[in-house]
């Protein structure tokens, strides 16, 4: 069978299909959720509840069960505590990042939001100040019935008159 080189097709072995890279957006939502949890209420109840389990079992239980000894601090807990802090300040960073990034997209949305705004209401302002001029003007030329007929029997004799020329004109050899 022959394999076609369209564009449309991809190269490569039929079948092999290879791990896609993991999204960045994926680990974006995944920092940004740890970030959430870490700042509720509920993740510091259970943290509390967590060591006090740790340090009442390490304390209170018979020598063979416990795992961490008290005399030397409880070294154990502090390296997790350590573990769990030197991970989730970068993650929060990372959340904090994409906040940013999120923020400056939408004050550059606002920013043009503005400026289409202000262009819109100029545009209005001149059409507005355009309409009170024409009104001005319409106003300012409103005619009355004398001033009409004072107009009008000064074309009237302004007509008499030409016609008058053009039958002079007309008789004439």
């Amino acid at each position: 069978m022959a394999r076609s080189s369209s564009l449309d097709t991809p190269r490569g072995r039929a079948g092999a299909v290879r791990p896609s890279a993991p999204s960045r957006d994926r680990f974006g939502r995944f920092t940004e959720w740890v970030a959430r949890a870490m700042g509720t209420p509920a993740f510091l109840v259970i943290l509390t509840l967590f060591c006090a389990a740790w340090i009442i079992w390490n304390t209170a239980m018979p020598e063979p069960l416990r795992f961490d000894d008290a005399a030397l601090g409880f070294t154990a807990l502090t390296l997790m505590l350590s573990l769990q802090a030197s991970y989730a300040a970068p993650l929060i960073l990372l959340a904090q990042n994409r906040q940013d990034d999120r923020d400056r997209v939408q004050i550059e949305q606002d920013r043009q939001r503005a400026e289409r705004n202000l262009a819109d209401t100029e545009y209005l302002a001149r059409e507005i100040v355009a309409l009170r001029l024409a009104l001005e003007e319409r106003n300012s030329q409103i005619v009355t019935r004398d001033v009409l007929r004072q107009e009008l029997k000064s074309l009237l004799a302004e007509l008499d008159r030409d016609a008058a020329k053009d039958t002079t004109a007309e008789s004439a050899p």
